[in-house]
């Protein structure tokens, strides 16, 4: 080999080793995050391509409700990005099991997450990861510390401390003690039965022990957490059940309640409409001293459309997005939404700090009914929505409604024992 061609390989070796391409290359990523378009642009995008000479990245989003339609039409026509943001479970699996995503199990980023953080990308036998996770979301209550401080209440640890905070609150009446309603129905499963659930059925453990068939639906742990719901009425305000998700959200930011049952995506929003200062609380356990579990969410993730011509530097940017640098910038840029890497985050806002602080003390789950569960007819999901808000309104005994549900599933999911 001449001089030159050696000099010309060890070249293109050095700006491959470097993330660098000959000839630039375009990025285009579909995600549903319109609202975080100005993030990308501004703080995510320049922070990789100013390491990685020779890519190129665009951040393409389409609306929210209309995302999974247009990402298939775009994928049919050969037109999607090369990049697809991966919603949890059974959607993202149907693109990978269609082809349409590219397995990612090798990359080497993939090292940075726990099992738990890859299961809602994942195959159902655990053997293939298809999108690297980005974030959580976690669950637990959101107080207003002046409401507390002037009613002499400390933040809850047992049910019955949180039972008797609840008390004090209605008694006094200036608040009502807690903004949640049950019109849209999602909220009472979502940030009532999965938020305090966890601490009940034992997390993974009890919802690995459904998968497998060995616990049901109608075992004290899974309907117990209706018998708790079924105290929370008497103290959502008048008109519950009439309340939308957004006036719950307006009578905790106006200051109007005392305590919101939250999920961590709150935290911006109320951040910039709320003048008073808040703190959070994990769900209080049953008795002192008791293992805490808490619903830390797989929301988020991002894989590869296995059509791209230019998968290569794809997987660059994947690699980059399993990094530390990339969980600080997007954590501390969306307060709320938490790194599923294995790397320390430190961040910038203290109720953010003080939902993902519960890692450290709990055991973390996700929600009840997201993986294979909701597959069939009648869905569990929004069954366990409709559960929620019949034990909310006391319409319905907490065994009936165990035994219905699993009646439900027992029609269409047969566990693999």
């Amino acid at each position: 080999m001449t001089y030159k061609l050696k000099l010309g390989a060890l070249l293109a070796s050095t700006m491959l080793a470097q993330g660098a391409f000959a000839d630039d290359v375009t990025l285009t990523i579909e995600s549903w995050r319109n609202d975080d378009l100005a993030l990308w642009q501004d703080k995510i995008i320049p922070a990789f391509e100013a390491k990685h000479s020779g890519i190129k990245v665009q951040f393409t989003p389409s609306s929210p409700p209309e995302y999974n339609a247009v990402l298939n039409s775009k994928l049919e026509a050969g037109s999607a990005g090369d990049l697809i943001t991966c919603r949890p479970f059974d959607a993202s699996l149907a693109l990978y099991d269609g082809g349409r995503l590219a397995d990612l199990s090798d990359l080497e980023a993939m090292g940075n997450f726990s099992d738990v953080a890859k299961s809602a990308w994942q195959t159902d036998d655990g053997a293939h990861t298809f999108c690297v996770p980005m974030a959580s979301v976690i669950h637990g209550f959101i107080y207003n510390k002046e409401a507390f401080a002037e009613l002499g209440i400390d933040v809850p640890e047992t049910e019955d401390a949180f039972f008797a905070a609840l008390d004090k609150i209605k008694e006094d009446g200036t608040y009502i003690p807690m903004a949640m309603g049950t019109n849209d129905q999602w909220e009472a499963a979502t940030m009532g039965y999965n938020n305090i659930g966890p601490n009940y059925w034992k997390g993974e453990e009890g919802r690995l022990a459904l998968l497998a068939g060995s616990q049901k639906l109608t075992d004290e742990a899974w309907t117990a957490p209706y018998a708790t719901l079924a105290k929370w009425g008497q103290y959502l305000g008048d008109g519950y059940e009439a309340q939308t998700y957004p006036d719950s959200q307006n009578l905790f930011t106006l200051g109007r309640a005392a305590i919101y049952p939250a999920g961590s995506w709150e935290i911006t929003g109320f951040n910039a409409q709320a003048d008073f200062e808040m703190g959070a609380f994990k769900p209080p356990v049953r008795n002192a001293g008791d293992t805490c579990y808490i619903s830390d969410h797989t929301d988020i993730a991002i894989g590869l459309n296995a059509a791209s011509p230019n998968a290569e530097a794809a997987k660059t940017f994947l690699n980059w997005v399993g990094s530390e640098e990339f969980a600080s910038i997007y954590a501390n840029a969306l307060p709320g939404f938490f790194s599923l890497s294995k790397f320390d985050v430190a961040l910038d806002d203290p109720l953010a700090q003080e939902f993902v602080s519960w890692r450290g003390e709990c055991e973390s789950s996700i929600r009840s009914t997201y993986q294979i569960l909701s597959r069939g007819t009648p869905n569990l999901e929004t069954e366990t929505w409709n559960a929620s808000v019949a034990a909310i309104k006391g319409a319905s005994s907490p065994e009936e409604l165990g035994a219905k549900l699993q009646a439900g599933l027992d029609g269409w999911f047969k566990p693999a024992q």
